[in-house]
């Protein structure tokens, strides 16, 4: 039987240092070499994940952007992708400006992808956000709102006060063709909004993986609200102790801390290689 293992990264195989530890590293590096298939499903993007699994030899293509994406880093290849239709996309930023919310709105053109927000508008929370990748190529400021949405939208973030957010949030739950996911910040006070096509979800991607990489079986590990739907679809799923107390009512079992290496070292007595 051929299994495929994918785990969360922020808080679930991440350190509070947003890496990976040197055990971690080198405990699944060495199943990897022994055939274990392992990826990892993320709401980070293709730069900021790279950065986060560095020295990790995944050995599967990764889901990314809470599964708007399918990006293989062996060959640069997006094997997947979900967009936004141009008339969800705009009702989207009209939500989130009656409420005074500014978001990063992500899109993908023919030769990059950006990240716009309007110039002079940014949030306390997105601030510290930009600081954090002052050198990422793909930061856009626009001077409207109507340039945020040029190009194929696929996901947006928002970054501010819980109040404000969720303001939002209890109009776009509800909304059938979009999946909005809101949570506080895993390194930070700051709550976070992440809003992507109805598709676009973790379970989606990691059942596309599946069946991409010819699997039987899929076994998961996370510890947060975007994990929930990809618990769903897996065979096994384990939450880290850290883990929301919901989250872990759904899993099959509960593992270690992520800051004590709980998947690895539940990979090392568990998968059998």
């Amino acid at each position: 039987m051929k299994t495929l293992y994918v785990s969360d990264l922020d808080g679930t195989l991440l350190t509070k240092e947003e890496n990976i530890s040197q055990y971690s590293r080198e405990k699944l590096n060495r199943l990897i070499s022994a055939g274990m298939l392992f990826t990892v499903a993320t709401a980070r993007s293709v730069s900021s994940a790279r950065y986060a699994v560095r020295g990790l030899n995944v050995s599967a293509p990764v889901v990314l952007y809470n599964g708007g994406l399918v990006y293989d880093f062996r060959s640069g290849e997006t094997l997947r992708a979900v967009l936004f239709a141009d008339d969800i996309k705009a009702y989207v930023l009209s939500v989130l400006r009656e409420r005074g919310i500014m978001p990063f709105v992500f899109s993908a053109f023919s030769d990059r992808e950006r990240v716009a927000w309007v110039a002079g508008q940014e949030s306390i929370g997105m601030v510290r956000y930009l600081y954090r990748r002052k050198d990422d190529p793909r930061m856009e400021p626009v001077n409207s709102e109507r340039e945020m949405l040029d190009g194929n939208t696929f996901y947006f973030k928002c970054i501010g006060p819980k109040e404000q957010l969720e303001s939002a949030w209890n109009v776009l739950k509800y909304d059938p063709r979009v999946i909005c996911i809101f949570h506080q910040e895993t390194y930070q006070n700051d709550f976070w909004m992440e809003i992507s096509p109805r598709e676009a979800t973790k379970a989606n991607a990691v059942a596309f993986l599946q069946r991409q990489q010819g699997c039987d079986r899929t076994v998961c590990f996370g510890d947060s609200s975007n994990d929930s739907d990809m618990f769903d679809v897996c065979d096994e799923k384990y939450a880290v102790q850290n883990a929301d107390d919901w989250l872990k009512e759904k899993a099959t079992g509960v593992i270690g801390y992520c800051e004590e290496d709980g998947v690895a070292k539940w990979l090392v007595e568990h998968s059998g290689y």
